[in-house]
């Protein structure tokens, strides 16, 4: 890799932490808001699902605030890791953990997705919710994220898909193109950051492009499951 190429991924991955940190106190809020709630139900319905797989160890990369680690407590595990790049998003998430007294369960650290720091094979399971959009290197976070997987353990991933039915789609583009960023932009007080997100998702390589990048990796009985009109995907993998 020559220089320019190094400097532009660092400087990404330093743009995404400080987009972040920048956003913390209002992350939570405009997150619900935003999707009018609907975030919570798809965090469930991967919970539900995880759930009857009884993972006893579950690493949740890109963790932010902590909201997909909260969801995960249902499923009874042992422990919950979440690892996050922006230290005040985890700050917030700390706050949230103690509040709710989960904060023996739940341990939220910093961790780079691309550089986990955790053993091979140790995790039953790995999830994702609106992250592996940000990775720097898609091919390299999933190789971490399979590195790091238990054999027979499995991986999901949450994430913003690109709907192709009418309307849906063509509000989903509007919403994305025109109002979320206003909204976010005027309460965040944060120029940046939500009109990062529809840049992010329109660059994403959702479906059938996302899944040959986790059969890639290793990851095996890939599988794609469309939300609310393909809005979202909960992508799940074994290792």
């Amino acid at each position: 890799m020559d220089n320019s190429t190094s400097q532009i991924q660092k400087g990404k991955k330093e743009q995404v932490k400080q987009m972040f940190n920048n956003i913390a106190g209002k992350y939570d809020f405009l997150n619900h808001f935003l999707s009018l709630g609907i975030d919570r139900l798809w965090r469930r319905r991967l919970v539900k699902m995880l759930s009857k797989e009884k993972p006893q160890h579950i690493l949740d990369i890109a963790t932010g605030t902590g909201d997909l680690a909260v969801a995960l407590a249902k499923c009874k595990p042992k422990e919950i890791i979440g690892a996050d790049i922006s230290e005040k998003m985890l700050q917030v998430g700390i706050e949230k953990m103690k509040k709710m007294k989960l904060d023996n369960l739940i341990k939220l650290e910093l961790g780079d997705s691309e550089n986990l720091k955790y053993t091979d094979n140790y995790f039953d399971a790995i999830t994702v919710a609106f992250g592996v959009r940000n990775y720097e290197n898609l091919d390299k976070g999933l190789s971490e994220m399979y590195r790091v997987t238990k054999k027979g353990g499995s991986v999901w991933i949450l994430e913003f898909s690109k709907p192709s039915v009418f309307p849906v789609k063509q509000f989903y583009n509007f919403y994305f193109r025109f109002i979320l960023p206003n909204v976010g932009r005027l309460v965040s007080k944060d120029k940046e950051a939500y009109t990062y997100l529809p840049k992010s998702v329109s660059q994403f390589p959702d479906g059938k492009s996302f899944l040959n990048h986790m059969e890639k990796v290793g990851y095996t009985a890939n599988k794609q499951l469309k939300l609310t009109f393909g809005i979202a995907s909960i992508y799940y993998g074994k290792k």
